[in-house]
């Protein structure tokens, strides 16, 4: 099938593009935390070279447990979306619970986003679709990825776009796996661009009892794994002190350590896509995920981080080398 560009503000996600990124925390906690969070990844977004939605959700009403904190709420949140999008000129990505939901978010917002446990909830479908906004729909646990072509057929009138995101397979009791073949197969079957979460894949659900846990130690290995394979984008929530976050600090990335990881992903994404970066010799153009070769880059070409590696023999293990370094 062919494969379709989505265009978020400045973003392009396509399945054959330069790797995209979402990323933000869990939840609005205050006006001060969203602006400085979303000014720190803009300028990280900047120095690696990356494509940037901000996101964050004004209400989590999917918690473990009642006593738990959701968020700051519709009311006070859609200001300071609105805020970020016009003072530091970031699209926004948040999530919808309800119908009722999408015109007002979609006001403030450039993506609505569908979570996993509604994914296939008709009416919040065609409610997201309705506001001419871009719509994220997250992959449910409960479902396999051929599953989500109906849901994407519900979208097909949406003329903002449709990404779909893959966060992991109920696996038993309290936890998840991912199974990489779903990103071609959405891919495949959907020609929509597909997002890989790498947060909420390693979210061990209910685990802590009255909460959710996560390792998050394996965020960078699985999105890796994912941009290897082929992936429009990633999801990664982050989080300057996720240890005392209100919600999901356990899978939440350290904000501290968001450049590496991009840096090495976009790597992974060069070699994937056969992508060239400024100033390094050209690659070969491998399949992308859906079997298709990659798209012609726009006029001007895309803006790829130079990021070269070298291979030790024994052990193995890659070392990022200084692009200033003069080889003798």
């Amino acid at each position: 099938m062919q494969q379709r560009a989505v265009p978020v503000g400045n973003v392009v996600f396509a399945n054959n593009a330069p790797l995209a990124l979402i990323a933000g925390p869990c939840q609005m906690e205050s006006r001060a935390h969203a602006l400085e969070t979303a000014q720190a990844l803009r300028e990280i977004a900047a120095r690696v070279g990356i494509g940037l939605i901000y996101k964050s959700s004004f209400d989590k009403a999917n918690r473990t447990s009642g006593s738990a904190r959701r968020g700051i709420g519709l009311d006070q949140s859609l200001p300071i979306f609105a805020e970020i999008r016009s003072d530091l000129g970031l699209p926004v990505l948040t999530d919808v619970h309800e119908s009722w939901q999408c015109a007002p978010v979609a006001q403030a917002v450039d993506v609505l986003q569908i979570p996993a446990f509604l994914c296939r909830q008709t009416d919040l479908l065609l409610a997201a679709a309705a506001t001419g906004r871009t719509v994220n729909v997250k992959k449910g646990q409960f479902l396999s990825p051929d599953d989500m072509t109906n849901v994407a057929g519900k979208l097909a009138g949406a003329t903002g776009g449709v990404l779909l995101t893959e966060r992991g397979t109920s696996f038993g009791y309290n936890t998840l796996v991912s199974d990489m073949r779903a990103l071609p197969t959405m891919a495949r079957n959907t020609g929509l661009p597909v997002i890989f979460d790498a947060t909420h894949s390693v979210q061990q659900p209910g685990g802590l009892g009255g909460a959710s846990g996560g390792q998050r130690e394996f965020v960078p290995v699985l999105a890796r794994a994912a941009v290897a394979v082929g992936v429009a984008g990633v999801f990664i929530e982050t989080h300057p002190d996720p240890d005392h976050a209100p919600s999901d600090g356990p899978n939440m990335l350290p904000l501290l350590q968001m450049e590496a990881v991009l840096r090495d992903l976009i790597a992974f994404d060069r070699l994937a896509k056969g992508l060239t970066a400024p100033g390094l010799p050209p690659l070969s153009a491998p399949l992308d995920l859906a079997g298709q070769r990659p798209a012609d880059p726009p006029p001007g070409g895309y803006e790829i981080a130079a990021t070269t590696y070298e291979v030790e023999a024994e052990p193995m293990r890659y070392i990022r080398k200084d692009p200033n370094e003069v080889s003798s």
